[in-house]
């Protein structure tokens, strides 16, 4: 039997029916020892399914409920695109937050943050067109071409959620995309948050290039220029996941406090991420060059940016990215509305990296709407002197903070190491997983937990 469900929107309003489905597959069991040739005999083809299985796993490290379904956003890149979104804390009448991921990730990286955003406030969680569970239609070829059509499909996600207005995080090239939606969309946009975000400087020159990257990574990126850039995972097949794991133990200790059971989870996870088709990836290699930066560099543009938009930059210290671009933004904006932060000990993931420091500047930068009752703060006056940076450095946080598991391979040149940290106690809760879009409706399939 199915049943009827009011589905709420991120103001906690009603504006769908979703209609509850029995459960359309199996959870898979994930293999408690992933060595290689374990990793040989269960590997398959069905990778959506395992993606789906290993998913639900992490996730269900969170202690505050949550809701996985897809969003049909009808031909946005494709004939029929789906965006998989997970969502927290709907009933609240807070302006939501969104998010938008880096390069090979998807929702469950988000795994140390979503219950700390979602306290007050609602939160969606959305895979990125062409990446994690999401569709992977085929994308343009022309940067530009692809950049625009990864913000038609977060406005038409928007636009099927109705949401009027929201809070857009972005984490690296999601940092790129949020920043061209806010150029396209400003009425939808009431704070940009730039999360360590790729593709704003120009390339330096290749002397300067020189100096900031490793050598064996430049002459890996060389040969590997032409193809897309996690093209080893899909190469290795059945040993994909098992590379990951060996070639990047930091990936498993920087989650093992928040993972505890089972820290072959994020290997897992990351491989299923990208095994499929390469959509999304391959949209990036087109907006790429060189890897680390953009074709068409957001610093150019983002100063267009209406200027009633605040901006908040969140920075890792130990990061590639570089930071002046904050800075040089900050110069060019007519009015004082652009803050950096940087987070000192943590990388370019510097969500995962020092996750309960991330979490208080977001929340602390999503307040600014409880404090002025939901309006922005008054633009200040233009600066007539060079900038000066909100910087804001940590020295010592607690134990339980992690540092630099850089998951995004093409957007990395460093690896760090760590001693793994003590492991947290996790509350069970009850949740539900829902999947099978109908537009402009949301079906979903019971998943509860057990």
């Amino acid at each position: 039997m199915s049943g009827t469900l009011t589905l709420p929107n991120a103001d906690g309003v009603v504006n769908a029916t979703a209609t509850v489905e029995p459960q359309s597959m199996d959870i898979v069991e994930l293999p408690k020892n992933n060595g290689f040739w374990q990793c040989l005999f269960n590997w398959t083809s069905s990778s959506p399914t395992m993606l789906r299985a290993v998913e639900k796993k992490i996730l269900s490290y969170l202690k505050l409920p949550y809701r996985g379904y897809f969003v049909d956003i009808g031909p946005a890149v494709g004939d029929t695109d789906k965006i998989w979104t997970v969502s927290m804390n709907t009933d609240s009448k807070e302006v939501p937050l969104v998010l938008l991921h880096g390069l090979g990730a998807g929702v469950a990286l988000w795994v140390m943050n979503l219950d700390s955003f979602a306290k007050d406030r609602p939160v969606h969680a959305m895979d990125v067109l062409g990446f994690g569970r999401s569709s992977r239609p085929a994308f343009g070829k022309d940067a530009l071409v692809c950049e625009k059509q990864f913000v038609k499909s977060v406005e038409e996600w928007r636009r099927e959620m109705n949401i009027n207005d929201m809070i857009l995080l972005g984490h690296s090239m999601g940092g790129f995309i949020a920043s061209s939606y806010a150029l396209s969309y400003p009425e939808r946009v009431r704070h940009l948050i730039l999360a360590d975000p790729w593709g704003f400087p120009e390339k330096p020159p290749d002397s300067q290039t020189t100096k900031q990257i490793p050598l064996w990574l430049r002459a890996i990126a060389r040969v590997l220029t032409p193809l897309n850039p996690l093209w080893a995972l899909r190469a290795a097949g059945p040993f994909g996941q098992w590379v990951v794991q060996k070639t990047r133990p930091d990936i498993m200790r920087k989650f093992q406090s928040t993972i505890e059971e089972d820290i072959n989870l994020l290997p897992q996870y990351i491989h299923q991420c990208n095994a499929q088709q390469p959509s999304g990836e391959s949209a990036f290699h087109s907006m790429m060059q060189s890897f680390g930066w953009a074709k068409h560099p957001m610093i150019h543009r983002i100063k267009d940016v209406r200027s009633d938009i605040p901006i908040t930059f969140i920075y890792g210290s130990r990061s590639w990215i570089d930071s002046s671009s904050g800075e040089k933004i900050k110069s060019q904006r007519d009015t004082n509305m652009v803050d950096i932060k940087i987070v000192t000990g943590a990388g370019h993931h510097v969500y995962a990296d020092k996750p309960d420091v991330f979490n208080r500047y977001v929340n602390e930068t999503c307040d600014i709407y409880k404090l002025s009752g939901g309006h922005l703060p008054s633009p200040k006056p233009a600066r007539s002197s060079s900038p000066s940076v909100h910087i804001i450095r940590e020295a010592t946080e607690s134990d339980d903070e992690h540092e630099l598991p850089n998951l995004n391979t093409a957007e990395s040149v460093e690896i760090k190491a760590e001693a793994p940290e003590s492991a947290t106690t996790t509350t069970t809760v009850h949740r539900t997983e829902e999947e099978t879009p109908v537009t402009p409706t949301v079906q979903l399939a019971d998943g509860k937990r057990k």
